[in-house]
């Protein structure tokens, strides 16, 4: 088994984490906030106080941190992980960011004598959860075989996208297409539902028909559909709405700095900043078909602790 340290127990770290524990493992994990920690603790894990403490010894460090900002002060700024982890170590960022701080961190990484892979995921807080993730990887492909093992802990599917920073790029591209294409499955679910078609059989047909796809058929935004995606426990605990934006908002970059125009990206960059000034940010994405129809979602439940 594997020595890891685990940087950020955010709503994806924190069961990526567990699933590497319970694969056996040994798992040190750090995060800024006191309650998270706690609740590690309370979990029976091994908490770090620092960054530091939390790498020191490990052979493989992760990190799923909000953005780039964040990737590179946890493994660059003052006390960062790069300057406490041994020579020959590898570094993997699970994080979505821009593809210009991935690379800077490879080269930062390559400066300590520490290999890095940008390994960001899709799947959101089910596949983390149920340990079912898609990987996409960027760096040297003996990098990712070595990492293998420990992926396949909190994975399903893991792709070598190509060299440094395209892992990111791999992220970006997913998520502009799935955010292009929940805004068009829910416009087709409001016009079908002002049209009379019902909603389960306006997706049973779109299926197979040339509008089939992944948001129609496996993650829609119509509650009662499938009884296991967001829409169907209120939109909540899925990808929520303002990572949506921070990812659309990050292709928009990606656009601006490599000459590519992204018109239908900015246009849902711009529906999902909306949705999320309204206040509906921490709900999933797929929430999005209620801006469109023009209603209020349903007030968020009161809040309880979270099982470890």
């Amino acid at each position: 088994m594997t020595t890891i340290g685990f940087l950020g127990l955010g709503r994806m770290g924190f069961p990526m984490a567990r699933n590497l524990i319970a694969a056996g493992h040994e798992v040190r994990v750090y995060d800024p906030s006191p309650e998270v920690s706690a609740r590690a603790r309370e979990a029976g894990w091994t908490t770090a106080a620092t960054v530091g403490e939390a790498v020191a010894g490990a052979e493989i460090v992760i990190s799923m941190v909000p953005t780039g900002r964040h990737v590179l002060d946890i493994f660059t700024g003052l006390g960062g992980a790069l300057a406490h982890m041994a020579a020959g170590s590898l570094a993997i960022d699970s994080s979505t960011i821009d593809p210009a701080d991935a690379r800077r961190l490879h080269a930062e990484g390559r400066a300590h004598s520490i290999q890095v892979l940008d390994a960001p995921v899709s799947g959101g807080v089910m596949g983390a959860e149920a340990g079912t993730l898609t990987f996409m990887v960027g760096g040297d492909a003996a990098d990712l075989e070595r990492a293998r093992p420990v992926l396949e802990a909190m994975g399903k599917r893991i792709f070598h996208a190509g060299e440094a920073g395209v892992g990111q790029a791999a992220k970006l591209c997913n998520n502009l297409l799935a955010g292009i294409s929940m805004i068009a499955v829910s416009e087709a679910f409001a016009l079908a539902k002002q049209l009379g078609l019902d909603a389960r059989k306006m997706q049973e047909i779109s299926a197979v028909s040339t509008g089939g796809c992944f948001s129609l058929t496996n993650y829609p935004p119509v509650p009662g559909l499938l009884p296991n995606v967001p829409s169907s426990r209120g939109y909540r605990n899925g990808f929520a709405s303002q990572l949506m934006l921070k990812d659309l908002r990050l292709a928009q970059q990606a656009g601006l700095n490599s000459g590519t125009p992204l018109p239908l990206g900015g246009l849902a960059a711009a529906l999902y900043g909306a949705f999320c000034k309204s206040g509906h940010g921490e709900l999933d994405y797929s929430a999005i078909i209620k801006l469109i129809e023009g209603e209020e979602p349903a007030p968020a439940p009161v809040a309880v602790s979270p099982a470890a």
